[in-house]
């Protein structure tokens, strides 16, 4: 890798595990045991991290670098649930670097496809306690204290750090969160579960202390990442010094174009179809991101100061998908 090379939009090769209840399909993940891979360019086939080693906060941004040093903040995958998810937890950065030396675990849910039976399980339904949850997962009764919702395309659900969530039935979902591998898992409805899943010493015990008892509120405030939802309707001049921040597009349907003024190449022409992702580093802080498609959506991750309130967040108001996708 050469220092002195601009860097560029990265794209990156997925890494799918799959299990009994469906699979998990890591489309950015700096994890150590699952790193992402640049797709192409003259970056291809390096790690997310060895990226991140070279030209650290020309990637992320002087502030993110910061923050977060040499690990990239934010990890994306697609999940597909075919059956009974695990219900896990995963607690804040205070807890998680105390005791794992490692970030907490927020995150984002928004909902792609999802079958009129589907359900997802964010926290409880009424006040709960530990003893409670205890006594429900020895006898096997956890589901009546859970709040289930039926998940609608378009919908976005906050999961903050010591919410237990899972989902059940045929449902997509594409999740944005911080970057750790902290999964402690409560519940696994009986199935077999690998430890390529979970690791053995983050069980439901060492949780009890940070899972929120409380009754599950969708918050709007996210504190560790922004997460917008553009639809692309004309060609956006995006100047990313505004943020100091790196930028990670997702699109959800149509095409967009990222066109980028290089003085030695002149202008760079980006595809991004239906279901891609693409890393826009801090550095390529001045391009145009335009449809290519009669109808275009992205949603669009920074790391922000202060994560601005989205008024789309609210599980009352779905957007409405095309019924092609």
């Amino acid at each position: 890798m050469t220092e002195e090379r601009k860097l560029y939009p990265l794209r990156f090769c997925s890494i799918l595990d799959e299990y009994v209840w469906g699979k998990d399909e890591f489309i950015l993940a700096d994890l150590g045991y699952r790193d992402s891979l640049v797709k192409d360019g003259w970056l291809a086939a390096n790690t997310i991290s060895e990226v991140m080693d070279t030209y650290l906060d020309r990637v992320v941004g002087d502030r993110v670098y910061e923050m977060y040093g040499r690990q990239f903040p934010v990890q994306v995958k697609r999940i597909s649930c075919k059956g009974r998810m695990p219900l896990r937890v995963h607690p804040d950065d205070v807890i998680a670097g105390e005791r794992y030396d490692a970030l907490g675990r927020e995150k984002l849910w928004y909902v792609l496809k999802a079958s009129k039976d589907a359900k997802l399980f964010l926290g409880f339904k009424g006040q709960t306690d530990a003893s409670q949850l205890m006594g429900s997962l020895e006898n096997g009764t956890v589901e009546t204290l859970l709040n289930a919702v039926s998940p609608r395309p378009g919908e976005f659900f906050h999961i903050a750090p010591g919410t237990i969530h899972g989902a059940c039935g045929d449902v997509e979902l594409l999740e944005v969160s911080q970057s750790s591998a902290l999964d402690f898992c409560i519940f696994g409805w009986g199935q077999q579960l690998g430890a390529e899943e979970f690791d053995e010493s983050l069980s439901v015990i060492d949780a009890l202390d940070f899972i929120d008892y409380a009754p599950y509120r969708n918050q709007d405030e996210i504190a560790q990442f922004s997460v917008r939802k553009m639809d692309l309707r004309e060609p956006v001049h995006i100047l990313g010094e505004n943020n100091d921040s790196f930028a990670v597009y997702h699109c959800l349907y149509g095409e967009a174009v990222l066109k980028i003024n290089s003085e030695d190449a002149g202008e760079l022409v980006y595809r991004l179809k239906g279901g891609e992702t693409v890393l826009v580093p801090s550095e390529v802080d001045d391009f145009i991101i335009a449809p290519a498609a009669q109808t275009t959506a992205l949603l669009e991750i920074l790391v922000e100061n202060t994560p601005e309130k989205d008024e789309y967040i609210n599980p009352d108001v779905p957007e409405k998908l095309p019924e092609d996708e």
